[in-house]
């Protein structure tokens, strides 16, 4: 392909920087700001192209040796900013917030929201990654698919991981992968590392293992447990649960004896504390559309009876009618849509708390809220090292 020798302006949502040559548009990935590259031109569309650097003629300060050198290399591991310095890192995603914002938004949303600073765990030196997913090649090997391509490239070393992924000897270590299929590693907080792989979960190459893991956060001193399918869904980054739980609690501010839906509610690491903070006196319903994230957190609920979690899809119907006190949502990647914020503004609660793993679906989102809601506060998390992934919890306030 095409080698081009560009100038980088600036960050872009994605990972990406954003360069232009003959008058197009070109994203460029594995770049910073204000340096001067080479880059091989991987797509070239009528509006825009895509590139990858292969050279740096001219390297910002911000610049670091790659936290995994072997996928750097290759492109593939999950680690956009690995190139990064850590806080560079945080200025990066602050810029792309507020770029998304303005540009989804509009000035009104980006008015509200302001300058967010994105909040660092402090972790970037070691692995985090409490769960990573393979794919095994055709010699057997683990692998990872390349940007925008069926080509895997097979992995020596998981460096992005927490070190206890290392006791499953996963590269070389005497394990059988099934050309095709798909690994993934699970590292739990209070419970073994299970591989599920080829149909079944393993502990060591063949030990069978069970697919229910345990998951423990410790939040003001209590600890609060949970028992999940290995499968399911639960934070990545070792110390997002506990971050997050806390920031969505102390957003919501749920009072004794008060009523809290929450929507999308996976398998219940914000309903238990949401449904200990209301407590018996309360009310709290949450509505998730995963049968076995339900059953996962019906179980971690035991002993709490003020709370109820109902299986469904999240829509207009699933938010319901009534008064209630305050609404928590965290969508996915795609957002809430118009349908969903519509039902919950017109069940007027004083509070509502928007977890967003987007800012583009969350400028979308807040847009036709602002006439009835202001935004009282926005917390950025960079819960996801490495990447150009971020974390928002965004706390709406019904005006008076």
């Amino acid at each position: 392909m095409e080698l081009l020798d560009l100038e980088l302006l600036r960050v872009a949502h994605g990972g990406y920087c954003v360069a232009r040559h003959g008058g197009k548009v070109v994203f460029v990935r594995g770049g910073l700001p204000g340096e001067r590259v080479r880059a091989r031109l991987a797509q070239d569309g009528a509006r825009h192209a895509v590139a990858d650097v292969v050279d740096v003629l001219l390297a910002s300060p911000d610049r670091v040796p790659h936290v995994w050198q072997e996928a750097a290399a290759a492109g593939v591991g999950g680690a956009s900013l690995g190139h990064v310095a850590p806080a560079a890192q945080l200025r990066w995603k602050a810029e792309v917030i507020a770029d998304v914002v303005r540009r989804i938004g509009g000035a009104r949303v980006a008015a509200e929201v302001g300058p967010v600073e994105v909040r660092s765990l402090g972790v970037y030196d070691r692995g985090t990654r409490t769960r990573v997913r393979f794919v095994v090649d055709d010699a057997g090997r683990l692998a990872m698919r390349r940007p925008r391509s069926h080509g895997t490239v097979a992995l020596h070393r998981m460096p992005l991981a927490v070190p206890a992924l290392g006791d499953l000897h996963l590269f070389g270590g005497g394990w059988s992968f099934v050309p095709g299929e798909e690994v993934a590693a699970v590292v739990p907080s209070d419970s073994p590392p299970v591989v599920l792989a080829s149909g079944g979960t393993w502990s060591a190459p063949g030990e069978g293992a069970s697919r229910r893991i345990r998951e423990r956060v410790v939040l003001g001193g209590r600890e609060l447990r949970w028992v999940l399918d290995a499968a399911g869904f639960w934070q990545v980054h070792r110390d997002a649960p506990r971050v997050l739980a806390e920031q969505v609690v102390r957003a919501a501010a749920p009072a004794r004896g008060q009523s809290v839906l929450e929507l999308y509610s996976g398998a219940g690491l914000l309903t238990v504390p949401l449904a200990d903070a209301v407590g018996p006196r309360g009310r709290l319903v949450a509505v998730e559309a995963s049968p076995t994230a339900v059953a996962d957190a019906t179980g971690a609920l035991e002993g709490r009876p003020q709370a109820r979690v109902r299986v469904g899809r999240v829509d207009a119907r699933a938010v319901g009618r009534g008064a209630v006190d305050v609404v928590v949502l965290d969508p996915p990647r795609s957002g809430a849509g118009t349908a969903v914020m519509g039902a919950i503004m017109a069940r007027s609660p004083a509070r509502i708390v928007y977890v967003a793993c987007d800012p583009a679906a969350l400028a979308r989102d807040l847009a036709p809220a602002l006439d009835a809601y202001t935004v009282g506060a926005v917390t950025a998390l960079d819960l996801f090292p490495h990447t150009h992934h971020v974390e928002l919890v965004v706390r709406l306030d019904r005006r008076a």
